[in-house]
């Protein structure tokens, strides 16, 4: 179909793959509940451009490209990492200072402030591209299932690149409409929202360091 083989194992593949938790679900599930549906699908967005930017870049074979210049890899690798760790440390900034107002206040649960604005989809955006690794793997398995000789690969790519968008559409759904069910605990309870922010924080933090031991191989 359009140059696609094997498409029933693709899809298996793909949702085996999309269901993996990664910073960019963990992400969206945590502004979801800390923020709405409607923040949780701007988050969703940003995912959604960064991973169609990183398939065009695959099927264009920079991925090939970070693969073989080790310099390079590392250069987007170390990025990445220093950005997660940025985005961790602020989390759990947020959650000491709600952890230190409750105790300030007597430990009285009361309602969490509105948070400052944290331009969602931009930091769901790079969170999504400062990933040498989804590269890597978009190339990986993409070129698995393309019929090299199609005479449109192009078009093979866009029929594999928009079944693994529908799968993220679906996946990240489920994701925003479940944390909203935590978004009226968090609302109402100052603890629980330091603690899930500390949580959020703490993982953010051990994907900086996985990221950042990675390998181009």
């Amino acid at each position: 179909m359009l140059g696609v083989t094997d498409l029933p194992t693709y899809l298996v593949g793909l949702v085996l793959i999309v269901l993996l938790p990664g910073p960019n679900s963990l992400y969206v599930l945590s502004v979801a509940a800390r923020r709405g549906v409607r923040t949780g699908y701007r988050a969703s967005a940003g995912v959604w451009c960064g991973d169609a930017v990183l398939m065009t870049l695959s099927a264009a074979g920079v991925a090939s490209l970070l693969q073989a210049n080790a310099l390079l890899f590392g250069i987007v690798k170390y990025a990445g990492a220093g950005y997660l760790t940025w985005l961790a440390f602020g989390m759990l900034r947020a959650a000491w200072q709600m952890w230190r107002t409750r105790r300030e206040r007597g430990g009285a649960e009361e309602t969490v402030p509105p948070a400052v604005e944290e331009r969602p989809f931009r930091r769901a955006l790079v969170i999504s591209l400062f990933n040498p690794k989804a590269i890597l793997f978009f190339v990986a398995f993409f070129v698995q299932f393309v019929d090299p000789g199609y005479a449109y690969p192009a078009l093979s790519f866009v029929v594999l690149g928009a079944f693994a968008q529908l799968a993220s559409v679906l996946y990240l759904s489920a994701l925003i409409f479940g944390g909203t069910k935590l978004a009226a605990a968090f609302e109402r309870r100052r603890r629980l929202s330091a603690g899930a922010t500390s949580a959020a924080g703490a993982l953010f933090l051990g994907f900086a360091v996985k990221l950042s031991l990675a390998s181009s191989v």
